[in-house]
This record gives structure tokens, C-alpha cells and sequence, in this order.
């Protein structure tokens, strides 16, 4: 800074900041600083602020016009209308306090109040238009993605209120949060402390808005679920499509209330109302359901509506798919029923060992008496069929401990009266030789219940599987075997006696299987395979020629658009040449675009040998989709046809997973909701969370582990 004589004041509002700076000033720590040099008071409405010795005030020359500027040190101001406001001198002796903004001049009272200063800076119009265009510091969180976080606060960016209600919107439904957060005092407070400029929302103004992304066809799951606590059903709707990076994606498009009865109308009716709301039923490839009576006759409906408008893939053959995973838990409940006695007296078993301490301790010295190892039985969930068989499997473990549980030796003889849940020598023989065929079951049903990656093509080699498993156990000796895999055959060709062909579409257009697959597991699932596989091929080619004609007419629509776009951008007529062979050339790809092979996409990519990739493990190991993705270069038209088949979700597991949402939405406290506003919740939250990635941990009844304590030797006596 200058030392030299004059002095000049600088107040500029520097963009509302209000930052008062002085040039040739001795004493830089009198300098001051917007937002330094005060502190607010509760009693700030009415504080004193006479200016005395101590207070830097201007001196203004009314005659040139020029400032002076005296700066001695001033007891601190303690109300905010300072930042806006400076002490003027005129050369009359009177001291008046001057706007910043506006540069009005108001007088200063004998008692020194503010309130007449507060109430002018309220009508400033140069002071409200600072505010507006106020620039705030933006500190971004610790360990927070820029990326997946946009900031709300930019360095060159005001504070945007609309961003932060849309950033509390997300957060609310994607943790499923009450409305009622917004409004918390402390919620409040804590975004406040984060930013003041922060204002309290209500919870009406809590919305949110979704985009939808283009695909070429979307395959439908749906289901029905009845609220416990609100005692109405709802249908909830999930879409799965493939985008443009070639990933699998699934989005709940309607969590709908559906009134009673809920008749095969009301489904149909309900499900077109969605399409027609999403502008997306000319996409809808096929529909999953599961097997109840009135899905069969809603598809049905749907399915001549869909016939009269447009043309359905494969004469409509694709379009109604029973879900596998139902198919695959009717058929366990079969084979479980006979065996339901033996089921409850295992786990009345349990539950009287897991009820007390020292009943776990007296069969875990049993158990230690046995020689046997284990120290984990489990209590299962009656719904979940799975959980049953991994009780069981546990429980067979422990066979021989259960009935050295009711008579332990020690020193003193102690006796289990009321234990007698006791199966026999028999019933675990019986229970053995059904879990060993419920295992094919379990790893089909683990396979087949994903929803992030494609299924329909890991199916049809399951279900030969189950197939083969069911037919060696028909040729059992044991009677017990035999009468419960005939109940399970029975209905398994109910539902799968019959060409499954989506099914077997799907596998063939998996690298890994082609035509292979069909041939071999056809002979052992149908007894008139060949038809079968003759029914397949005409399938997989008539599609490919409904894709080649999809095809071909984007592209000459593509080469039309293109032709006159160029030649509207260049400004040329329709008798102008560009004078150059691009142009020619150009025209020479577009037809030769639309000249077919005289060998078809299809018939290369069957007639190579299957893809076998180097250390593949399993079935978890390859990617259908990013194979395609990979060639579609190569398969411009297979490769597209291939993406909305790998796209069909042959469970409707995805659309059931939401009612565990729908649970947790709907709670004891929630019960009078509206059932748009749960729809709201629902979609809206599924809709965040795949937006941003975040996976949300389905709220289910798991099975019980029952640990058994450690056993002292020491205690322990050998039977007598």
C-alpha cells in the first residue's frame, strides 16, 4: 500500500459482499472486513450504536465532493445492519449513517437504535438484488464423489433452493424416510448449521421427477401383494430392458391399488393403464406371471388387445411366460408334503432345544457324546421351502443326537420328560433321501431368482437337471422315493411337458450353448425331441427375420432423413451435385446397406463352434450381454434380437422383492396413507436408488441359528 498523504476510501459492494478496504492506511488492523468484525446479539433490535471516539467514521467534503477518511480504534459493533451501513461525518459536524447500497443517508438518534436501518434495507432495492447475487464458499464432504453428488454450492454458483429440495427428495425416497423428517426441529437445525441459507420444507412440497430411457422392447414382471396393515391389495409392475451400454436394468413402474375382486379384468385393465401412462405398450415384448388362474386369463386379454394394433414376436407365442421360480416351489411343496409330519417334529424339536440355555448345553454335551462336531442347528422359515431343506439337511446331522438327548448320563442322571419330538430311524432315512433330491432344486432356484443379470439362458440346462434328477428317482426302490417323485412328474409336465421356447431361444443365443444345448437336453425333457427341436429352429428364424425387416426399414428411413439433412445444411437443391466422389460413394453404402447376405447372420453364428472362454468356472462366470456387446459389430441384427431375449426375466422374483419396500413403506405408523402416495414412495424410491447405484437390503425372515455352547470334557461321561 501507499504511506503517502491523501487518503481515499474504496466501499464497493464487491457483489453484494460488502467489503470495505482502505488505501494509504498506517494501521492494517483497523481494516474491516465483511463478516469478521462482528458478532450477533439476541438483543440486536434495540443495542446502542451512538458512534463515539473509538468508531472510524468518513468525512465527506459536500463541496468537492471528496472523502476523508479517519480511522481511530472503535468499541466493536455488535448488529449485523453495520455490514450494510458506514458512519458518514458531514462538514457540518452531523454524522448521519449512510447505505452501502443505495448511498441514502439516515440519521442517527440520540438512543442509537436499528430498526429504521433494517426497515430501509427490507425496501432496498440494490441491497435485495445483492443477496440474490451472492456468492457463498462450497466445501465439498470428506470421501464425498463429485460425481455421484452433484454440489449444491459451486464457486461460481449461488445457493439453488430447487437443488436442494430434489437432494432431500432423493434422500427421502430412496432411505424410505416419513415425510414428516422434513419438519423435525432438528433436522432443521442440522441442515441450517450445514447451510444458512437453508430454509424448512414441508412435507407437500416433497416430489420428485424421473426420466425413462429409451429401449427397443421391455419385458413386464408382475405380481399382487395384500398389505397387512392397510388390509388392500396392490399389483406392482416392474419393467427389464437392456440400455444403450448394454447393462440390464429393471424399474418399478406401478405399485397400483387394485379393488376387489380382483378379476382377471381388473388385471388386464390395470396393467394396459400402466403401458398407456409410461407411453411404452408398442415396446412390451412379454409378460411374466405367476401360475394363479386369473393371470392366465388377464394375459390372454392382453394379449388379443396387444394382437389387434400391432404384431406380436413369434405370433404371440413369447408374449405369456409362467414364472419358473412358482413352477419350481409347486414342485417341492409335493415333494416336502409327505414328509410334513417328520418336518414338524424336527422343528418343535428345535425350538424346545433353542428355548432355555441348558437345554442347549444337555445336547451339546449329547451331541459331544456322539462325536459329532457341529455346534449349528437352524429353525426355518414354514414360506420359504429353503430354509426348510437347510434345516434339515443340519438337523441330519445331529440324527443321532437327538435321542441320547433325552437320556444324558452324568453325575447325576437327567431326564428330558417332555422331549417328544423324537423321529425314528426311518424318517431320517426318509429325510435323506428327499434332500438329496431338493439339492438340484436349491442350486436351480439359486440360479434362476437373479435379477441383475440374465436368466432366461441359464434355465433350460437347470431344468434338465431337475428333469434327470426325477426320473432316476422314479426308478427308485424305495417306495417312499417313488410316490413323492410321482406327485413332483406329474407337475412338472403340467408346466413344462410342452416346448418351453423362450427357454430355449435363450440358451441358444448363449455363446456357450448354440443349438448344442437344445439337442442334448431335448431327448431327456420331451419324448418327441426332434419335432421339438424343429419347433425351435422355426422360432429362432422367424424372429430373426422379423428383426432383419426392423432392421432394414430403419435403415433406408435412416438413409432418407440423412440424404436431406445434408443437403438442407449445405444448401443445395435437388439438382446440385457436391462435386466430389464422397457423395457418390455415400449413396453406393446405403443401398449396399440393405442388400442381404446370401448367408444369414443367424446361420454364421450357429455354424460356428460354441465360445469356451479360458479358466471359466461356472455358470456365474460369463456374461451373455457383454459377449454381444462385444460383437455386435459382427451381428448388427442377431445382436439386437439376442439383447431383448436375454432381456426376459423367466421369474417374476424382481416384483416381489418390492413388497419387502412395500412392507417397510407401509408400516403400523403409515397405515392411512394414500395409496397414490405409497405408489409415490415405491416407484419413486426404486427409481433413486437405480439411479445412483445404491442397492437396498431386502428386509426378509431369515432362519434362526441355534448355537450350541462349547461342552467341558471334564463333565462329560461315556454311556454306560
Amino acid at each position: 500500500m501507499d504511506d503517502g498523504g491523501s487518503t481515499t476510501n474504496l466501499l464497493s459492494p464487491n457483489k453484494g459482499m460488502g467489503v470495505v478496504t482502505g488505501v494509504g492506511i498506517d494501521n492494517p488492523s483497523s481494516q474491516s472486513v465483511h463478516g469478521m468484525d462482528h458478532t450477533t446479539t439476541p438483543n440486536e433490535e434495540t443495542t446502542s450504536q451512538i458512534p463515539n471516539e473509538n468508531e472510524s467514521v468518513r468525512e465527506k467534503n459536500n463541496e468537492t465532493d471528496e472523502d476523508e477518511v479517519q480511522l481511530t480504534r472503535k468499541r466493536k459493533k455488535t448488529s449485523k445492519v453495520w455490514d450494510d451501513f458506514v458512519v458518514v461525518t458531514l462538514r457540518d459536524g452531523k454524522k448521519k449513517a449512510e447505505c452501502k447500497h443505495c448511498e441514502s443517508r439516515l440519521a442517527i438518534t440520540g438512543s442509537g437504535p436499528t430498526s429504521s436501518y433494517k426497515r430501509h434495507l427490507n425496501s432496498c432495492t440494490p441491497h435485495k438484488q445483492s443477496l440474490k447475487n451472492q456468492q457463498i464458499l462450497n466445501f465439498q464432504p470428506s470421501g464425498c464423489d463429485v460425481d455421484f453428488v452433484p454440489p449444491l454450492i459451486g464457486p461460481d454458483t449461488k445457493y439453488d433452493e430447487n437443488k436442494m429440495r430434489e437432494a432431500i427428495a432423493n434422500w427421502i425416497l430412496s432411505t424410505e424416510q416419513p415425510f414428516a423428517t422434513v419438519e423435525d426441529v432438528m433436522f432443521v437445525k442440522m441442515m441450517k448449521t450445514a447451510t444458512p441459507l437453508f430454509e424448512k420444507l414441508s412435507r407437500v412440497t416433497i416430489t420428485l421427477k424421473a426420466l425413462t430411457k429409451a429401449a427397443s422392447k421391455i419385458s413386464l414382471t408382475t405380481d399382487c401383494w395384500k398389505s397387512s396393515h392397510q388390509k388392500i391389495e396392490y399389483m406392482v409392475i416392474t419393467a427389464h430392458f437392456v440400455d444403450h451400454n448394454w447393462r440390464l436394468q429393471k424399474r418399478v413402474l406401478s405399485f397400483v391399488h387394485v379393488p376387489p375382486p380382483r378379476t382377471a379384468v381388473d388385471i388386464a385393465d390395470g396393467i394396459y393403464k400402466c403401458l398407456q401412462e409410461w407411453e411404452i405398450k408398442d415396446k412390451i415384448f412379454t409378460i411374466s406371471v405367476d401360475n394363479a388362474a386369473y393371470n392366465d386369463k388377464a394375459l390372454r386379454r392382453l394379449k388379443e388387445t396387444f394382437s389387434r394394433v400391432r404384431k406380436l414376436s413369434c405370433g404371440g407365442r413369447l408374449f405369456h411366460i409362467r414364472c419358473c421360480a412358482h413352477i419350481l416351489n409347486l414342485l417341492v411343496k409335493d415333494g416336502l408334503a409327505i414328509i410334513d409330519h417328520i418336518i414338524g417334529d424336527v422343528r418343535e424339536g428345535i425350538k424346545y432345544i433353542n428355548n432355555s440355555e441348558g437345554r442347549r448345553l444337555n445336547f451339546s454335551k449329547a451331541a459331544h457324546q456322539m462325536q459329532i462336531r457341529d455346534r449349528k442347528l437352524m429353525l426355518d422359515v414354514p414360506t420359504r421351502w429353503n430354509s426348510t431343506y437347510d434345516m434339515l439337511c443340519m438337523a441330519l446331522k445331529f440324527k443321532d443326537a437327538f435321542p441320547r438327548y433325552t437320556q444324558i448320563y452324568l453325575k447325576y442322571a437327567e431326564y428330558e420328560p417332555h422331549f417328544h419330538h423324537l423321529p425314528t430311524d426311518e424318517d431320517w432315512e426318509n429325510v435323506q433321501s428327499v434332500c438329496l433330491i431338493l439339492k438340484v432344486f436349491k442350486v436351480c432356484t439359486n440360479i434362476i431368482s437373479g435379477s441383475d443379470y440374465p436368466t432366461a439362458n441359464l434355465y433350460l440346462i437347470e431344468v434338465f437337471r431337475v428333469k434327470q434328477t426325477l426320473d432316476k428317482g422314479s426308478l427308485s426302490t424305495n417306495d417312499f422315493i417313488r410316490d413323492m417323485v410321482k406327485k413332483m412328474k406329474e407337475k412338472f409336465d403340467k408346466y413344462w411337458g410342452e416346448c418351453h421356447l423362450v427357454m430355449a431361444i435363450a440358451s441358444v443365443l448363449d455363446p456357450r450353448f448354440k443349438m448344442k444345448l437344445v439337442e442334448f437336453c431335448f431327448p431327456t425333457l420331451y419324448q418327441n425331441s426332434d419335432e421339438n427341436i424343429k419347433e425351435v429352429k422355426n422360432a429362432l428364424y422367424e424372429m430373426y427375420s422379423e428383426y432383419l425387416e426392423m432392421h432394414d426399414t430403419l435403415v433406408r428411413e435412416s438413409a432418407t432423413h440423412g440424404s436431406e439433412h445434408e443437403r438442407n445444411v449445405l444448401g443445395l437443391n435437388e439438382g446440385t451435385s457436391l462435386g466430389s466422389g464422397w457423395e457418390a460413394f455415400g449413396e453406393f453404402i446405403k443401398t449396399a446397406d440393405l442388400e442381404r447376405p446370401e448367408k444369414s447372420e443367424l446361420d454364421m453364428y450357429l455354424e460356428e463352434g460354441v465360445y469356451r472362454e479360458k479358466g471359466q468356472t461356472g455358470m456365474e462366470s460369463f456374461n451373455a450381454l457383454e459377449w454381444w456387446n462385444v460383437h455386435k459389430l459382427k451381428y448388427r441384427v442377431l445382436s439386437l434380437m439376442a439383447r431383448d431375449v436375454l432381456a426376459i426375466p423367466i421369474s417374476t422374483v424382481a416384483s416381489e422383492a418390492t413388497f419387502s419396500a412395500g412392507g417397510r413403506v407401509i408400516d403400523p405408523y403409515r397405515a392411512s396413507l394414500g395409496s397414490d402416495t405409497v405408489q409415490m414412495l415405491i416407484c419413486g424410491g426404486d427409481w433413486i436408488r437405480q439411479v445412483h447405484g445404491v442397492k437396498k437390503k431386502l428386509k426378509e425372515e431369515f432362519p434362526i441359528e441355534v448355537l450350541l455352547p462349547e461342552v467341558n470334557t471334564k463333565f462329560c461321561v461315556s454311556e454306560e
